[in-house]
């Protein structure tokens, strides 16, 4: 039995992960590589793997960096089941298609632009080949020490970019078709009721408590000599968050592979967040300003727009009016209120006294880009929540772009910035940033706000981790995760009794 780590290894994103056995190949996750440039070409990075030839592919969410690949990989050949929880199910539908419609928009802009700019879009045409090539030697000399020893460290590279965003693309990893196709092989699953999905592996999903639908995957494998257990954390929530229910304790395992996004670092306490909220709230209220928070569309906009109306119900801040500027938020909220089966208690106390704990009052939701350009000439003060939560594409950057050399508006950051992406570049305190080819200079306040966090931190995840059998659990692979983050994680593992892996990108580990 092996497991390849085709991303998501000693990086945050592009989760994907094959696991062969003599008698199936079974995917868990497929995820798009976001970020900056350097991450994303290895979206286009031939795979390692004939699409054919995979008896199922296993989805832990509907973040795109968990499910952005599946459309590319289904183009190319792939025809097995894609097993999910209804949540999870609705909710890749509308990530999967805002994805594809954005690659086909973003190639005809790239397209203008080359006729306008012919020159500049040879030579961008020819980094990103060089780039390309790079990156494939990097994934095809995984294995082999000496070779791979030669050729650069891709985390260093991704390190040192300088604060730069560029949505220009040459042509779309896939289409809506291709996206359509995909979806038509997406099968519903729910929590904690086993499943065969290939031969000789059964599969059980738990709930992570991450975003909605998300889940841990338990996998029984039988392969030769007896059973294996492997389990694959997904990106595992936290404790006493609002809506969804806490992440599952799960004890048997013989082998983990385990996100470490916050290896390291520690979230304020929830009430500290929540603070923090109110009084940038109240500054910005006070400055007559615009305050902008950049946030994924997919569990972390239902969370603060949570937050924010539980603060205007107590009166913490003023009734300032909200702008949510992604459709895609919009219609994730509606989803989640359809699935009720997965919150927790205290949302359904919420629902019982026939409260929307998902609205804010008179909140205005733009539907297209007219709209939103528009919201720069509002009355100001005003907030803005906008995607996406890393400042890697989206709406949000038409937003930063009128409002980065404004020292009135305050951009809060209410979760992880990957790092060399903008927002990370931005939480690091430079002064000057590129936005699609233009220099501008930082004015705008900036503050951040980790408690709101979808990740467990280091602290919550040593205590699920802690919670499996030894000496039954031979193997920890601590994945999905920078190296800073991951080096920090691994000798608190260690210290629990458990032998460690930090695996490399498209590296092959026998699991005997």
């Amino acid at each position: 039995m092996e497991l390849q780590f085709l991303g998501a290894a000693t990086t945050v994103t592009g989760s994907q992960f094959l696991l062969t056995t003599s008698r199936a190949k079974v995917l868990i996750d497929c995820g798009m590589f976001q970020g900056n440039p350097h991450e994303a070409i290895r979206n286009r990075v031939p795979l390692a793997y004939d699409p054919k030839e995979i008896d199922a592919l296993l989805l832990t969410h509907a973040h795109l960096d968990h499910c952005g690949l599946i459309p590319h990989v289904v183009a190319r050949g792939l025809r097995a089941p894609v097993f999910a929880t209804a949540g999870t199910v609705e909710l890749a539908g509308l990530v999967l298609r805002d994805s594809a419609k954005l690659q086909e928009e973003a190639a005809r802009r790239d397209a203008r632009f080359g006729r306008k700019h012919p020159d500049r879009a040879a030579k961008e045409s020819t980094d990103a080949a060089a780039d390309l090539r790079s990156a494939t030697r990097e994934a095809a000399t995984a294995d082999d020490e000496e070779t791979a020893a030669e050729t650069r460290d891709p985390e260093v590279t991704l390190r040192n970019q300088p604060p730069v965003v560029d949505t220009r693309i040459d042509e779309p990893l896939y289409t809506m078709d291709d996206t359509e196709a995909a979806l038509r092989l997406f099968k519903e699953v729910v929590y904690e009721r086993e499943v065969l999905v290939a031969p000789g592996i059964q599969a059980t999903f738990f709930d992570a408590g991450h975003i909605l639908g998300s889940a841990i995957i338990r996998l029984r494998v039988e392969d030769g000599a007896g059973e294996k257990i492997v389990v694959f954390s997904g990106d595992v929530g936290r404790h006493d968050t609002p809506i969804i229910r806490d992440p599952t304790t799960v004890t048997d395992a013989d082998y983990l592979l385990v996100e470490s996004t916050y290896g390291g670092r520690e979230h304020e306490p929830q009430a500290e967040a929540v603070r923090i909220l109110a009084e940038t709230v109240q500054l910005v209220a006070q400055a007559n300003g615009v305050l902008l928070v950049p946030s994924f569309a997919i569990g972390r906009t239902q969370e603060v727009v949570w937050q924010l109306d539980r603060l205007l119900d107590e009166k913490k801040i003023p009734r300032l009016p909200l702008y949510l500027d992604s459709p895609m938020a919009s219609k994730a909220t509606e989803i989640y209120r359809r699935h009720s089966e997965y919150y927790d208690e205290e949302m359904r106390q919420i629902l019982a006294k026939r409260e929307d704990a998902l609205d804010y009052p008179a909140a205005q939701v733009t539907n297209d880009i007219a709209s939103s350009r528009a919201i720069s000439s509002a009355t100001r003060p005003y907030m803005i929540v906008a995607s996406n939560g890393m400042l890697t594409g989206g709406r949000v950057l038409g937003h930063l772009g009128e409002l980065i050399d404004d020292p009135a508006a305050t951009l809060l950051f209410v979760g992880y910035q990957g790092e060399g992406t903008l927002g990370a570049q931005l939480q690091a305190g430079v002064k000057t940033v590129r936005i699609d080819g233009q220099m501008r200079d930082v004015r705008c306040q900036i503050r951040s706000i980790s408690g709101f966090s979808a990740h467990a931190d280091e602290s919550e995840l040593l205590d699920w981790i802690g919670a499996f059998k030894k000496p039954r659990l031979r193997r920890v692979f601590i994945v999905h995760g920078d190296p800073e983050a991951q080096a920090a994680i691994e000798p608190k593992i260690r210290a629990l009794g458990f032998e460690t892996h930090i695996p490399k990108w498209h590296e092959r580990v026998t699991l005997e």
